[in-house]
This record gives C-alpha cells, structure tokens and sequence, in this order.
C-alpha cells in the first residue's frame, strides 16, 4: 500500500474539558480531494489548525509524506509543499489582485512577503502571478485593487495565492463560506479542474459542493472520524445519519 500524502494518527487535543480531537485518525492518499464534514463543534477548526501547524496536538503523531511533522511550525510545512486557505479571506485589500498574488508567488521564491516593490518590477513574478489569476478566471481584473472585488472573487484570489505556493497538498477551511450561489458554482468548477492535478483536504459546511466534488468523506464527530468511505456509501452509513439528527436536513444530501 503506498506511502499516504498526509497521515494523522491518534490525535487528541482539548481545550479545557472539551476534547476538540479525540483519537482522530485521518489518512490521504495522492491525488485524492478528501473532505472532512462534520455536525457543528465537531472540531474541523481545530483539526486543520492541527494539519497546517498552527496549533499541536497534545497527543498524536501527524506524517506528511512519511515524514513526522507533529511538532514542526507552520512555515515549516510550508516550505515542505502545504499550502491553507482560510475561512476568512487574508489579502490586503490596498492592494491590486496582481500584486496579492505576485507576493505569494515572491514567498514561494523565498523573498517572504517583505517587498511589494520587488514583487511589482520582477517580470518572471508578475507573468506568474497573472498566470495563477489565469486558473481561477480572474485575469481581466488583475489590476483592480483587491478591495473592489466581490467576496466571492476574494475567495477565487486566495485560491490563486495558494497555487502560486505550487504547493503538492492544499488545505482547504470552507472555501466556499459567505459565496452565493453563483459563486459557489465557479468555486466548485474551480476545484474540480484542480483534481487529479493536488491532493486536497477541504473542510466545508456546503454538502452539496462537498458531494459533488469528493472522491472521500471523512465524518467527524465530538472529534472522533466515525467513517471514512467514498460519497455514495457515506449518504446511506447509519451512524452518519444519526449524528447529522437535529441538523438542518440540507446538510446530510439524499442519494
């Protein structure tokens, strides 16, 4: 069986007497899209701050490529191939969208996000930038300032800055968060043209998308993976059922 790109093992982290993980194991192969769902509170927060190092388990081991990276920062992994997206958009909205994702592009090169100056001369990190804005549909307005966009289209430059990263894994935090409908339409084609292309964990409330878009489900539940099967076969698990009772009906698609 091969090596999984991300692998956690035993995680267990509390917050006072509320156990955000409990022996969670969670296990992602290449390639995959692999979504984490879960009832409110289930602790899918805490789980991807946990992945992208953020925030350490109390126990529990975390391998990225085979590799222990429990207890390695953030930035770390980073440079390791992860990538995060976030809940809430982090561009700066002084900005033009070509200069957010030049920055990001100027990062992955190891300048870190100190110079605006350099990431706006540079040639090679302007081509890329408008590149990255290519693969979402927003080079037309590469340079409008961040600010005039819709919060749909922040949420599309953000996935831009986290391409620019060339990273191998993406972890995705509710990508689809705040976007209308419309939106949630480009957001969803947007991620299935990446399949196949990065593995991806994405943690999102919208059912719909995450059944559209997933090869796997992982469940999570008080902070424990009740079960990890494929879409059709998660629609119809019993005790998937049972722990989406007394949420909306919408979160829990039919088959």
């Amino acid at each position: 069986m091969t090596t999984p790109v991300l692998e956690a093992v035993g995680l267990y982290k509390s917050f006072g007497g509320v156990h955000a993980t409990d022996d969670l194991h969670l296990s992602v192969q290449a390639g995959e899209l692999h979504a984490v769902i879960g009832p409110n509170g289930a602790g899918k927060t805490t789980l991807i701050s946990q992945l992208c190092g953020w925030e350490y388990p109390d126990r529990g081991i975390i391998r990225f490529n085979g590799r222990d990276i429990t207890r390695m920062p953030a930035h770390r992994r980073a440079q390791l191939g992860m990538a995060r997206s976030f809940q809430i958009t982090s561009l700066i909205m002084d900005l033009s969208v070509r200069d957010n994702v030049a920055l990001a592009v100027q990062a992955t090169e190891g300048s870190s996000f100190r110079f605006v100056r350099a990431a706006r001369t540079e040639q090679h990190i302007q081509q890329q930038a408008l590149q990255n804005l290519a693969l979402v549909g927003l080079e037309e307005k590469a340079d409008l300032a961040a600010a005039a966009l819709s919060h749909g289209e922040h949420r599309r430059v953000e996935m831009a800055m986290a391409l620019a990263s060339k990273a191998p894994l993406l972890l995705l935090d509710e990508p689809m968060a705040g976007l209308g409908a419309e939106e949630s339409v480009k957001m969803v084609e947007l991620l299935q043209g990446l399949k196949g292309q990065r593995t991806m964990v994405l943690i999102e409330h919208d059912m719909d998308a995450v059944f559209a878009l997933a090869d796997r489900i992982s469940v999570l539940v008080a902070g424990h993976i009740i079960a990890t099967d494929t879409p059709q076969a998660i629609r119809t698990n019993a005790q998937v059922l049972a722990a989406y009772l007394g949420e909306d009906e919408a979160e829990v698609p039919h088959a």
